[in-house]
């Protein structure tokens, strides 16, 4: 099992070069990396018991790969397929398949690592990587949206950084548990990087506008996978160190109320996916015990979503309210929709039940009142207008497009099997009432509400001092 470990885990970044070598199987090359990287997941799934590799002593590479890296690991390899199926038939170039494989690659890396050195060069590779993706298109917009991103992520990972070498100094270690006993303003410089990565709460302003500009299949594995490289080490470190579990899910419980307060008041349709995924992000965290299911959940959702999304004629909602979507599209959107909202039948109800079941008292309040928010956000897409539209306006939509969709939500539906206790009577009323509950406070309150929120802390010259009263708040809660 550890030589297959290394062989997976070198395999997209040796495939990602191949296909320069052979740039006609480009789309044959990459999609090759992402199913071996679905494929290892399952046999993860099988084995059950964790593999723990310490390749370099204490100094070095440490990987834990268990159940939970595989529900992280399978969102990876189902994403990354789903965008290359997406974009089979487009005129993207080689460059943007290996560049896909290598972001692939970094991201599965990165939910190995359990030391943060070798986490530190995951993370920077898939900055950089994802850089290259935000600015395929070369356009000025996406040269300066691409600029930001890596200037805000470089800048986290320096602060990462100096929390490492603390962390080394008091153990002369780089493992996660040197965590405990480690100085507060190590814990609290470390966590700022990850959840400036991760996009969590408001060190993650970055994001709303970054998925938002980017290509719909570069949103898509944004939200989809990238943002889940910086959550996954939140998640282990709150599972081995009790006294750090409580401040990971103090930010599940901000983030989750954080994001869902500005995509229900959101007319833009990506920047509401946007927005969602910092809400749907503190779900994972709020428990973290039982997050790898829901970062897979919502990981086939938010893709599956931003490809859609990316096929509307407009993004403003109040426009499409106007304008009927072409009946198959609004059936793919309204499936993905149910699933985020909690409906049961797709594996986002199972998620949401065992999240809310696995919540310590003083979270359920905040969470319930994050998850009817995500039902009157989705109830933007559901209540979209809808016809079969005749042939000569239909939007062109590829083969590539459907079999990503296909891959996507009907994974949604075999991924109920991890967590089909959840039917019971008991369990399926609740959600139902939630979303019953989110759709009438839409129709009574927010389809016609118009409040325009400011976007005042998302520009670029205010993220670095958002940054900084962060890690003022992580400093104050690691020493209370």
């Amino acid at each position: 099992m550890t030589i297959l470990t290394l062989i997976w885990i070198a395999f997209p970044f040796l495939v990602g070069f191949v296909i320069y070598l052979l740039p006609r199987l480009d789309r044959s090359l990459a999609l090759c990396g992402a199913l071996v990287s679905v494929a290892y997941a399952a046999q993860l799934f099988i084995a059950r018991s964790p593999l723990n590799l310490r390749l370099l002593d204490r100094f070095g590479v440490s990987l834990m790969l268990d159940p939970l890296a595989g529900f992280f690991i399978l969102t990876n390899g189902l994403v990354t397929a789903a965008v290359i199926l997406y974009c089979w038939r487009s005129h993207r170039t080689t460059f943007f398949y290996a560049q896909t494989l290598i972001l692939h690659g970094s991201v599965n890396a990165a939910l190995a690592c359990t030391d943060f050195i070798s986490l530190y060069v995951a993370l920077e590779v898939l900055s950089i990587a994802s850089f290259l993706l935000i600015v395929y298109p070369r356009s000025d917009r996406a040269i300066w949206v691409g600029l930001r991103y890596l200037f805000v992520s470089n800048v986290a990972m320096l602060f990462y950084l100096v929390g490492v070498v603390l962390v080394y100094k008091a153990h002369h270690s780089f493992d996660f548990v040197g965590l405990r006993g480690a100085p507060p303003e190590a814990v609290a410089l470390i966590f700022l990087g990850l959840l400036v990565k991760g996009g969590i709460f408001v060190s993650g302003l970055w994001l709303p506008l970054t998925h938002s500009e980017s290509e719909s299949p570069v949103s898509a594995l944004l939200s989809g996978v990238v943002v889940k490289a910086g959550v996954l080490p939140l998640v282990r470190c709150a599972l081995l160190l009790e006294e750090i579990e409580p401040i990971v899910r103090i930010f599940g419980v901000g983030t989750a109320l954080f994001g869902i307060f500005y995509a229900v008041f959101e007319k833009d349709t990506k920047r509401i996916l946007a927005f969602s995924t910092v809400s749907q992000l503190g779900f994972i965290l709020a428990a973290p015990e039982v997050g790898g299911f829901y970062a897979l959940t919502h990981g086939l959702v938010k893709s599956s979503l931003f490809l859609i999304v990316g096929t509307f004629p407009r993004r403003n909602l109040k426009e499409l309210q106007q304008q009927p979507l072409h009946a198959p599209i609004w059936i793919a959107l309204a499936i993905a929709s149910f699933s985020i909202s909690g409906f049961p039948l797709l594996s986002g109800f199972g998620a949401k039940v065992l999240t809310l079941k696995n919540l310590l008292p003083w979270q359920v309040i905040g969470m319930n009142v994050a998850a009817l928010g995500t039902a009157i956000t989705f109830a933007k897409f559901i209540f979209l207008p809808h016809k079969i539209q005749p042939e000569a306006e239909r939007p062109s939509l590829s083969i590539g497009f459907w079999a990503a969709i296909f891959l996507l939500l009907g994974a949604l539906v075999v991924a109920n099997v991890a967590y089909y206790e959840a039917y019971s009577l008991a369990n399926i009323v609740k959600p139902l009432a939630t979303i019953a509950l989110g759709w009438v406070a839409y129709w009574l309150v927010f389809r016609q509400l118009v409040i325009k929120l400011p976007r005042l802390f998302e520009q670029f010259e205010h993220l670095i001092g958002v940054m900084s009263l962060s890690l003022i708040l992580l400093f104050w809660m690691v020493l209370a």
